[in-house]
């Protein structure tokens, strides 16, 4: 792990905003003190994959960067929805990257020890469907062998994957981290069990959070695939039943549960595809509380925040964030954001495909 992530997540803050838009600042440790017996926690138990992929477009003989950023079927490790950048790395700031050559349906790309193939090109001349040769165990080998997490100028030392795998890390099928997981730590999760605080964990394909291109941006988050286990649905029901709160861990929980939502504010368990943006009007009827980093306006991550709260509020918040000198990004401080009651609704529903009936995705 990384010195700077080290000592950043040791002193990490966290901002509590309640729903009547009081505030209050603490040490993120106090995260272990802050919920009532009976409530249920949830988070996002993906690894993350490493999703950066630096080779040649063979047909050019060019540089290119390929980035995983969406599983076209979990049953098939093959085939990705990925994003192409031109010569250059992380050190350089996404949006100022260079385009990738021109591609082609059926150009080769060689990615170290891994050929792949442009399936398809979709809307957008960075986006691409393509397919890996190969079988499933020689794609998984040649991706941890060349792969690397996919990481943003800000984080100038190269990011090992144990960088961004959280403390209760299981399968391997983020594209980034779902890094508000970055806050649990097995202290916190104790002193929950001792608090009779229910913890479950649902498994979130996460997917990327910057493109480099504002249009392709505005698009975010993709659809992306998620799984909730029988015991996990189980929870949140019981949770619904005695009228304890859903407080979720990260935006890609709030994505998963909301897409699988029942009309009483339970949910189904199994396969899904989380669709669409989660925005201010959007009606969640599962979660009541999100634990998250510290975003900006106009990100993907903080137009979910608003079906929360709204403007207002979170204006104030951005504030206290700016007071207080709160580390922004993947490796930041963390906000506790209650839900405001009687938010303008949009009907329910939005932004969700169920596909509980499929086996085998995860």
């Amino acid at each position: 792990m990384i010195a700077a992530d080290r000592r950043v997540r040791r002193a990490a803050r966290l901002l509590v905003v309640e729903a009547n838009g009081a505030m209050c600042d603490l040490p993120r440790a106090g995260l272990a003190t802050l919920f009532n017996p009976g409530d249920l926690i949830v988070a996002n138990d993906a690894a993350t994959l490493p999703a950066s992929l630096r080779g040649t477009h063979v047909p050019s003989g060019e540089a290119i960067e390929i980035r995983l950023a969406g599983w076209l079927s979990l049953t098939d490790p093959t085939r990705f929805v990925a994003l192409a950048f031109g010569a250059g790395d992380h050190r350089t700031r996404t949006e100022d990257r260079l385009p990738p050559p021109p591609l082609s349906t059926g150009d080769r790309l060689r990615l170290g020890p891994l050929e792949a193939v442009v399936e398809r090109l979709l809307d957008h001349p960075r986006l691409l469907e393509l397919r890996f040769s190969g079988n499933r165990a020689a794609v998984i080998a040649g991706l941890a062998q060349h792969g690397r997490p996919i990481q943003y100028a800000h984080v100038p030392e190269p990011l090992a994957l144990w960088d961004v795998w959280t403390k209760i890390a299981a399968g391997p099928v983020a594209f980034e981290a779902p890094s508000a997981g970055f806050a649990l730590d097995w202290l916190t999760l104790q002193a929950w069990r001792r608090r009779d605080v229910g913890f479950a964990t649902l498994t979130h394909a996460a997917g990327v959070s910057s493109t480099g291109d504002p249009a392709l941006d505005s698009r975010l988050p993709f659809d992306e695939s998620y799984r909730i286990p029988e015991r996990t649905a189980t929870q949140v029901a019981r949770a619904k039943l005695r009228g304890s709160r859903i407080i979720v861990i990260g935006t890609s929980v709030v994505r998963a549960l909301e897409a699988a939502a029942n009309p009483d504010g339970s949910v189904r368990a199994g396969n899904g595809i989380a669709t669409g943006r989660i925005v201010r009007g959007t009606w969640l009827r599962v979660v009541d509380a999100i634990l998250t980093g510290v975003h900006q306006p106009g990100e993907s991550h903080f137009e979910l925040l608003r079906a929360f709260a709204d403007d207002a509020l979170l204006a104030k918040a951005s504030v206290a964030f700016a007071a207080y000198r709160y580390h922004t990004h993947e490796f930041g401080d963390s906000m506790l954001l209650n839900r405001q009651p009687l938010l303008p609704s949009s009907e329910p529903g939005r932004g969700a495909r169920d596909e509980s009936s499929s086996r085998g995705l995860l």
